[in-house]
This record gives C-alpha cells, sequence and structure tokens, in this order.
C-alpha cells in the first residue's frame, strides 16, 4: 500500500502528527526504529493507525508522498539517506500541524536557554487574560495532537533547533529567539553557525505582518542578523534603553515595555521570577503579550502570581538556614553561568553528569566570586576536579545521596545549595527530571 503520510518516530510529536493526520483522512503509517511506548501504541491501536516497532520497513517508507520525521532523528541516519536520495518532501511535525492551524495565532519561542520559562510565562500570561490559549510543542502536547483533539485561537510554542531544521511553511506571529550559545552541535558538523541558522529558521516565512523578538545583547544573536531574509517587525529585548521604537529594557527598577504609542513601566518588585535570565525571559514573554494585546494591568497583575517552574531555578526547602536550590535542567554551562550570576548567597554547587565537552572557564569568575565548593556528581569527574580544585574545594559523590549529604556538611547557615549540574543526566538518572526527582527526596530524607 502506498501512504500519503509516513511518520518516522513515535514520540508525542510523531504520535500527535499520526492523529492529526488520520484525523485528516490521510492514508498515514508510522515507522520506528525503537519500541513505541506502551500509551501511544495504544493510541495508534484505538485510532486503526497502522505501524511498524524496532524496524524501518523501507518499501513502505520509499512509498509515502510525504514523509514526518520526528526531531530526534538526523538526516544522517541510513533511513534518512534514503529518503532524501528519493526525493520525497520531508517536514517537521510543526510544519505538518501547520497547513491545519486554520485562523488560529501562534506564538513561537526558541533560544538555548529559557525556552520552557518563557513559553510557560507567556502561556500563563494569555490565559490569566482569558484567551483561549494552548501551550505546546516542547512543553505540554504537540501542536499537531493539540490541533487535532483541542485546537485554540492561540498556540504558545516552545520549539528546539531540531523541530526548526525542517521547516518551510512554518510562520510564527509572533518569534522569539532569547540566546543562542553553543549546544547540540553534534548535530551541527560541530560548527555553531550551523546551529545559530538553525535558530533563525523561525523567522524564515515571517512578513512584515509579524514580529520577531530578538535578544540585543546577545552577541550571537547580534552579530548574525544577517540570517534574517524576511521582513518581520523587529523588537529587541536588553538590559539597556532601547534605541529601536518598540521592545523593552530594564531601566533601574523597573521593567519597561515599549510600543509604538505606549510606554508601559513595571516594577521588578513586581516580577516573580528572580536573576537576570529571567528578566530577559520577561521581558521577552510580555512584549509577546503585548503584541496579542493583552492589558498591561493583566500583565502585572498575572507577572506576581506565576510560579518558577519545576527543575529549574526551584526552591526546594531551607534546613537550618541552609537553602536548596533545584535545577536540574540546567544541562548546559549557559544556563549554569546564569544560575550562579543570580544566587546572592555562597553556595555549595552540585556538578556534573555526561560532559557534553565543557569549557569550564565560562564560568570560572563566577564560581571564584560566589561558589564556597563543588560537589562533583558522576561517573567521571575528572574535567571538573582538574578545573576547579585549584579555585574551591571539590569533593566527588557517586549518588545523589552522597552529593546531598556532603553539599549539606559543607554549607553553613544562611548559605544554598544548588544543584546545577551542567551536564545531561544520563549517567546515573534517566533524565534531567529523575535527577531532579531525586535530589528533592534526598533533601527531604535529611
Amino acid at each position: 500500500m502506498n501512504y500519503d503520510i509516513v511518520i518516522l518516530g513515535s514520540g508525542e510529536s510523531g504520535t500527535g502528527a499520526a492523529l492529526l493526520a488520520h484525523q485528516q483522512g490521510l492514508k498515514t503509517f508510522v515507522s520506528d526504529s525503537g519500541k513505541i511506548p506502551l500509551r501511544y501504541k495504544d493510541e495508534l491501536e484505538k485510532a486503526q493507525i497502522p505501524f511498524e516497532e524496532s524496524m524501518h520497513t523501507l518499501d513502505i517508507i520509499l512509498s509515502a508522498k510525504e514523509v514526518v520525521k520526528s526531531p530526534g532523528i538526523p538526516d544522517t541516519v541510513p533511513v534518512m539517506q534514503e529518503v532524501i536520495n528519493k526525493k520525497i518532501n520531508v517536514m517537521s511535525e510543526i510544519e505538518f500541524a501547520y497547513r491545519y492551524k486554520a485562523d488560529s495565532k501562534i506564538v513561537a519561542i526558541t533560544g538555548t536557554n529559557g525556552k520552557t520559562t518563557t513559553a510557560t510565562l507567556t502561556y500563563h500570561l494569555f490565559k490569566k487574560a482569558d484567551y483561549d490559549v494552548s501551550l505546546v510543542g516542547n512543553v505540554g502536547f504537540s501542536f499537531a495532537r493539540q490541533i487535532a483533539t483541542q485546537p485554540t485561537a492561540w498556540y504558545v510554542m516552545e520549539i528546539s533547533s531540531f523541530q526548526l531544521d525542517d521547516i518551510k511553511i512554518f510562520r510564527p506571529d509572533v518569534a522569539v529567539i532569547l540566546n543562542i550559545t553553543a549546544d547540540h552541535l553534534d548535530r551541527y558538523d560541530y560548527k555553531l553557525d550551523n546551529y545559530i541558522q538553525a535558530k533563525f529558521k523561525i523567522t524564515t516565512a515571517q512578513t512584515k505582518e509579524d514580529v520577531l523578538v530578538l535578544n540585543l545583547d546577545d552577541q550571537n544573536i547580534k552579530n548574525n542578523l544577517n540570517y534574517i531574509t524576511t521582513n518581520p517587525k523587529i523588537q529587541y529585548i536588553s538590559m539597556e534603553e532601547q534605541k529601536s521604537k518598540t521592545g523593552a529594557f530594564i531601566s533601574e527598577n523597573e521593567m519597561v515595555l515599549s510600543q509604538e504609542s505606549e510606554r508601559v513601566t513595571i516594577s521588578k518588585d513586581k516580577i516573580s521570577l528572580n536573576g537576570k535570565h529571567n528578566q530577559y525571559n520577561t521581558m521577552a514573554a510580555c512584549i509577546s503579550a503585548r503584541v496579542a494585546e493583552v492589558r498591561a494591568e493583566k500583565i502585572r497583575e498575572s507577572l506576581q502570581s506565576f510560579q518558577s517552574l519545576e527543575h529549574r531555578m526551584e526552591t526546594v526547602v531551607s534546613i537550618r538556614g541552609v537553602e536548596f536550590i533545584n535545577d536540574s535542567k540546567a544541562t548546559n554551562l549557559n544556563s549554569v553561568w546564569y544560575a550562579l550570576e543570580s544566587m546572592k548567597k555562597k553556595t555549595v554547587l552540585i556538578l556534573g553528569g555526561v560532559d557534553k565537552g565543557n569549557d569550564y572557564s565560562e564560568i570560572a569568575e563566577l564560581v571564584q566570586d560566589k561558589v564556597k565548593a563543588i560537589v562533583a556528581l558522576g561517573v567521571d569527574t575528572k574535567a571538573i576536579q582538574e578545573h576547579f580544585r585549584t579555585m574551591v574545594p571539590v569533593l566527588e559523590a557517586g549518588s545523589m545521596e552522597e552529593a546531598v549529604a556532603s553539599s549539606y556538611e559543607l554549607a553553613a547557615k544562611g548559605e544554598c545549595v544548588l544543584l546545577s549540574p551542567a551536564c545531561a543526566s544520563f549517567d546515573l538518572f534517566k533524565n534531567y527530571e529523575d535527577r531532579g526527582e531525586q535530589f528533592k527526596v534526598a533533601v527531604k530524607n535529611l
């Protein structure tokens, strides 16, 4: 049988695309080289969508009119090379779902760090203003699933570079690039420029009717504006007063939102999220909300009620004057830099995991200034030991319980223990969520 759509990969993205394709009357087939998670297999069976797991049948895949590729699959794998050589149209799930969005509007947020916080805060601002809105992409349901099961007037999307790699017509009404620092370079031939270009693809199909929000303080964004090949209305966020007529900036103790004919000020005391990085995230969310005409009064009110995300600078508890903070989602050095920059107390830092080739000199100055000691957690802590042992005491830990116990012993009243690993979690944990949960359990068991 020839299929209209073959979907490679059966996670949330792939299954969502399959459900939408089936709903639209397309002959759909799902192929996964690994085991399909039970919850997704049940959904496919219930919808009577044919699938295969632990294999790719090339005759079926290469007979497809189009292929929807899950974000985690690089073009270099053999099945994709066959698809590309056959000149079959390949698209990402967000590109496929975009076809069926009808008259809805999209706020799409990308960047190396802060995507989840910014997307969740933007959703919060819209929801509190009684907008018909859903949170999709890398947080919440997939875009395709949301359209298939419960379409909304607005979609706030967190989007990775992997999802942007295969777009052509996907056009967000508001696109946000928060920051760009080296990450996932193994996917981009170890060339930062390739990764930067992938991030700028978010504006590929934007027009003069659309808005592009950019962090003017980020050098990789500022130095590569030539990758904007369309003509959106650009609004900048910055820690310094804007030169442009529209955007957001920090002025003394206020955040200023500047639109063409108005200027809204919000006291920094009204922002519930702490840290310089969260000021950028908040500016991006607020500008997105103002573009969508969310009232300033609602934004002020909603900023105060927003709670920080689990595993992202999440205060767990204070024990005998020692504060424990879970920042397990910090899987790269840029995230750790922002975490340390926001710390007001002397800190015992739990660092380590699967090292992605980190250059620890990026955080050396902050370590010297703010860190009392480092607990190196993981199977291989050699790089951490070598870089920091002349700056601060460095202890090793082979489990989360050991890391938490050692950190508690090192910290004094009025100080802080911060889990901000700068590394992937796969040596000792299932994922960063599992790492963060184990940290919280170990802390509460002290």
